[in-house]
C-alpha cells in the first residue's frame, strides 16, 4: 500500500494523502524526480518577435534567459555569469545583442559566447574562457518551447504523446501561426502547486465555485444550458497528460454571446480553416479543451480564448503562476476585441474566475493543517464507469498515477476508458507537413 495514494478498484476509491501537499521532504523529491527529469515549458516562440529579443524566466527554480539570437534561432541560457554567478539579465525582457555582467563586466553575445573580459591579460594564455551554460535539452513543438535538465530524456514529441494532437487543435486555429499577445498575467497562490494543476481541468467545481460568473452568463443568454456537460469527456493522453474536452456547445454555453459582427467574422474564419483542414478537424477545433501537460503546463481553449498557464512551485505551500493569451492574428477586429475582453474579465487575476479558484485552493491548503485528523483527499468521482465525463476526476487520476510512478517508482493500476465518441476522433483531412516539427 502506498503511503501517498490509496487505490481500491472494487469500491472503487482513489485517495491522495494530504501530506503530499505540505511535506517539505515530498517537495524535495518532486524537484529531483519530476522537475529534473521532465520537459518543462518556458515560453512561446512568438514572444521573441525579433532577433536579439529575450525574456527572463524561472523554471524549476532555475533562472533562465529565453532568447532569439542574432541569426533568429531560439536559445535558452542559464541566467548566471560563469565567472562568479551574478545574473546577466536583471530585466524581465528586452532586446540586446550582448549581455554584460554588472559585477565584473564580462560580456557574452546571445549565441552564448564570451566576447569581452575586462583586463583579459590577467588570465593566462591557456585559460579556457567559458560561454554561457544551458539546460541539457531545448525543444519546440508548434511554437511551444520546452527545456529539460535531463540529458537522457526522450525527445519532446515522444514525451508529449497524445498531447500533441490537442496542441495541434489549438495551433491550427490560425493559417499564419498562432501568436502570444504582449503582456503577462502574473499572480501567486498560497497553496501547493498540484492543487492548481487539478483545478485547471476540474469540471466538477464549475457550478459551485463560479456561481457568480454563471449567473452573469445565464442573464446574458436568457437561460442556463449545461447540457454540454453530458457530451464532454476526459481523455488519458499518455505520459501523465490528460484533457477535458467538450463539443462546440460547451464553448457557446460558457462564453458571453457574440455580437452579430463577431459571429460573422468567426464564421468566415472557420470556413477558411475548413477548406484547409476539413470538416471533422474544424468541428473539433470549435469545441473546448482544458489540457494539462505533465507536470505543470496548462493550455485552456475555452470561453473564447486560448490561455497558456505555467505553474512554478516555490515551496510546498506557495506557487507562482504566469499566463498568456494565444490568438490567431488574422481574426477580425470585433472578434479580437471580444476575445481580449473575455481574457481579461474571466481569466485575469482580477477577473470573474481566477480569484474564485485562488480562494478555493488557499482554503484547501489552510485546512491541511488538520491532516492528522483528516489525512485523505478523495478523487474517486467517475471511477465506477468507463465513460469519463467532464464532471468526473479521471483526468486528475491520470496525472496522479504519473506523479506516483515518478516519486515512488511504483505504477498504480490503470482503469478502463470507453472508446472515444466519433466527434473526438475526427482528424485533419490531410496531414499538415509543417505542423509536427520539433527542434
Amino acid at each position: 500500500m502506498s503511503e501517498y495514494i490509496e487505490v481500491d478498484q472494487e469500491i472503487p476509491r482513489f485517495r491522495v494523502n494530504r501530506k503530499v501537499m505540505t511535506d517539505p521532504a515530498v517537495f524535495a523529491v518532486e524537484r529531483e524526480r519530476i522537475f529534473d527529469h521532465s520537459w518543462l515549458y518556458i515560453g512561446h516562440e512568438t514572444e521573441l518577435a525579433k532577433p536579439n529579443d529575450y525574456v527572463t524566466r524561472t523554471v524549476a527554480g532555475r533562472p533562465l534567459i529565453f532568447a532569439r539570437d542574432a541569426q533568429g534561432k531560439v536559445k535558452v541560457w542559464v541566467n548566471s555569469c560563469p565567472h562568479r554567478g551574478a545574473m546577466l539579465c536583471r530585466e524581465p525582457k528586452g532586446n540586446a545583442r550582448f549581455m554584460t555582467c554588472f559585477y565584473h563586466g564580462w560580456s557574452f553575445n546571445n549565441s552564448g559566447e564570451v566576447v569581452s573580459i575586462p583586463d583579459d591579460a590577467g588570465y593566462g594564455a591557456g585559460f579556457e574562457r567559458p560561454g554561457l551554460a544551458a539546460p541539457a535539452k531545448v525543444g519546440s513543438y508548434r511554437g511551444f518551447v520546452f527545456v529539460s535538465f535531463d540529458p537522457d530524456i526522450v525527445d519532446l514529441p515522444t514525451y508529449l504523446a497524445g498531447a500533441k494532437e490537442y496542441l495541434d487543435l489549438v495551433s491550427d486555429q490560425s493559417q499564419v501561426g498562432m501568436r502570444v499577445l504582449p503582456g503577462t498575467h502574473e499572480y501567486s497562490v498560497k497553496a501547493n502547486w498540484k492543487l492548481l494543476t487539478e483545478n485547471s481541468y476540474d469540471g466538477y467545481h464549475l457550478v459551485s465555485t463560479h456561481q457568480r460568473y454563471l449567473e452573469m452568463i445565464t442573464a446574458a443568454h436568457g437561460k442556463a444550458d449545461i447540457s454540454f456537460a453530458s457530451n464532454s469527456i476526459a481523455v488519458n493522453l499518455g505520459g501523465g497528460h490528460a484533457v477535458m474536452a467538450g463539443t462546440p456547445a460547451s464553448g457557446a454555453a460558457l462564453g458571453r454571446p457574440l455580437s452579430e459582427e463577431a459571429k460573422h467574422e468567426k464564421a468566415e474564419h472557420f470556413e477558411r480553416l475548413r477548406q484547409t483542414h476539413g470538416d471533422a478537424w474544424v468541428e473539433r477545433m470549435g469545441g473546448t479543451r482544458n489540457l494539462v501537460i505533465f507536470p505543470n503546463l496548462v493550455v485552456i481553449d475555452l470561453v473564447m480564448g486560448v490561455l497558456i498557464r505555467r505553474i512554478e512551485p516555490v515551496t510546498p505551500d506557495y506557487m507562482e503562476v504566469s499566463a498568456w493569451q494565444l490568438v490567431p492574428p488574422e481574426e477580425g477586429e470585433e472578434l479580437h476585441r471580444q476575445r481580449l475582453d473575455n481574457f481579461l474579465t474571466f481569466w485575469g487575476p482580477g477577473g470573474l474566475a481566477s480569484p474564485d479558484d485562488v480562494e478555493a485552493l488557499e482554503t484547501c491548503q489552510r485546512s491541511y493543517a488538520a491532516q492528522r485528523e483528516l489525512p485523505w483527499s478523495d478523487i474517486s468521482r467517475g471511477m465506477h464507469t468507463p465513460h469519463k465525463g467532464m464532471n468526473g476526476e479521471y483526468q486528475m487520476r491520470t496525472w496522479w498515477r504519473r506523479w506516483h510512478e515518478l516519486v515512488t517508482g511504483e505504477a498504480l493500476p490503470e482503469e478502463p476508458q470507453a472508446p472515444l465518441p466519433d466527434f473526438f476522433a475526427g482528424q485533419r483531412q490531410r496531414p499538415a507537413s509543417a505542423t509536427a516539427e520539433a527542434k
